[in-house]
């Protein structure tokens, strides 16, 4: 047997009751002296958001793979994902903020068509997030088929 043989294990219940009470809190150490609790918390809630806006950028519109070099594309791929990330958080906030950022891209790229026929196309995917969407929009989505002019009558929504 490994280990120590002599040793006898025991739970410290005291100890673990003490530290239960704080389950579902958390402490932050801070410098700022002249800020209440509540404009402490508001900054850090502020932080959060921050920082769940540069992980959405980064991981759902790509803006840290930048394949650009002059200033201009620079300030113009980042002006398109600062846009893109708008647009997006407008629509979760539409949507109720039911759904995470992640669900409701996946859910709009999914959202697509494919040629059957000359003037005949069959959309491959509906679901929830949809059909919110045509609630809240006033727009038809559920539509299988499709010719030409009812998308373009779509897209110009």
């Amino acid at each position: 047997m490994h280990g120590f043989p002599d040793t006898i294990l025991t739970l410290d219940v005291d100890k673990i009751n003490e530290e239960a009470k704080y389950d579902g809190y958390y402490s932050i150490v801070t410098s700022e002296l002249r800020m209440s609790d509540l404009e402490m918390q508001e900054v850090y809630r502020g932080l959060a958001r921050i920082e769940e806006i540069f992980k959405i950028s980064k991981s759902n519109f790509e803006t840290r793979t930048v394949h650009v070099r002059t200033n201009e594309h620079i300030d113009a791929h980042f002006a398109t994902c600062f846009t893109a990330l708008v647009f997006i958080r407008l629509l979760q906030a539409k949507l109720g903020s039911k759904y995470p950022v992640e669900k409701i891209l996946n859910s709009l790229r999914k959202y697509n068509c494919t040629n059957l026929d000359t003037n005949l196309w069959q959309f491959i995917y509906y679901d929830e997030i949809l059909k919110e969407c045509e609630n809240i929009f006033y727009i038809e989505l559920n539509h299988k088929y499709r010719n030409q002019l009812e998308i373009r009558r779509l897209l110009r929504y």
